[in-house]
């Protein structure tokens, strides 16, 4: 008889594996040149949620996890693309974009060392994420896919080129289309990366990453509705970075353009599609259903 999921515990335990993985597999911070090693790991191990290396590592769960390399692969895909959050983090939070002085409830990178290390940073990050993956012991296929989905969901069609709207869209008004649009590629693409990853990783066929997809773009858009609900709704103690910044920016929001009711319920819709869009995977996907709750239910 099979023992039931227990969520917090896979949490506690593979988020214990995130930090583990990522300590490994960036570079020492007393490696030359120590100031921006060091500040590479400032940013990268400051905390956070990890959501999308848990991601990762659900997906991962829906194939054979018995080889060394299925597990070298998720390990390297989870840090990659955390590095590649970081980096995004580290850049958005610059004078330049949106100009903040607190992530994860301390300093940004940018104050706690000076802008022109934070720029290297990101840049340090984002090289590091791909080198991880290009190292790592798996098939050339398994890498190479790996790989492009990691540039896909990182570059102009994708993160950036949501900021890039994120910050041609202040002061003006988007429709509901636009707004999805630029929340689909600015935090949407890397959370679909993240699932794509475990998916390579486990070598699913393709009607399974069809599911996976589903699952990972309704879960993208909700977890950006949320967002925006908790940047309205919380203190910055709670979100450990500034509260309210959107507002004062004067950004589009769900609940700036469709208001605090519909962002809600529009989450909780997001999060029944996320779910269901699982069902052919039965027990092996409970770890990504219980994320999916995770993620609409922070901040509660």
């Amino acid at each position: 008889m099979s023992t039931a999921f227990q969520f917090q515990e896979w949490l506690t335990t593979h988020s214990e594996r995130t930090e583990s993985a990522l300590d490994s597999l960036l570079d020492a911070a007393q490696t030359t040149p120590q100031r921006l090693h060091e500040a590479m790991r400032y940013a990268a191990q400051g905390g956070g949620k990890r959501i999308r290396p848990l991601l990762v590592y659900a997906a991962g769960q829906l194939g054979d996890q018995s080889s060394i390399e299925h597990r070298d692969a998720l390990d390297a895909a989870a840090v990659a693309i955390e590095c590649i959050h970081a980096y995004s983090l580290v850049h958005d939070d610059l004078p330049c974009m949106d100009d903040d002085d607190l992530r994860r409830g301390r300093p940004t990178v940018h104050k706690a060392f000076d802008e022109p290390t934070a720029l290297l940073v990101g840049d340090a990050l984002q090289t590091r994420a791909f080198e991880i993956v290009a190292n790592t012991k798996c098939s050339a296929e398994v890498r190479l896919q790996m790989i492009s989905a990691l540039a896909a969901a990182s570059g102009s069609r994708g993160m950036a080129g949501g900021q890039a709207i994120d910050l041609e869209s202040v002061g003006k008004k988007l429709d509901l289309a636009g707004l999805q649009q630029m929340h689909a590629m600015k935090t949407g693409a890397l959370l679909t990366c993240a699932v794509k990853l475990g998916g390579i990783a486990a070598q699913l066929d393709l009607p399974q990453m069809a599911h996976l997809q589903h699952y990972s773009q309704a879960l993208g858009l909700a977890f950006q509705i949320v967002d925006d609900v908790l940047d309205a709704t919380a203190d910055s103690q709670t979100l450990g970075k500034t509260a309210g910044k959107d507002a004062a920016a004067n950004k589009p929001t769900y609940v700036t353009l469709m208001g605090l009711d519909y962002a809600e319920k529009q989450a909780k819709e997001l999060q029944e599609v996320a779910i269901t869009s699982l069902s052919s995977f039965g027990a092996k996907a409970q770890a990504l259903k219980d994320l999916a709750l995770l993620v609409v239910n922070r901040g509660k």
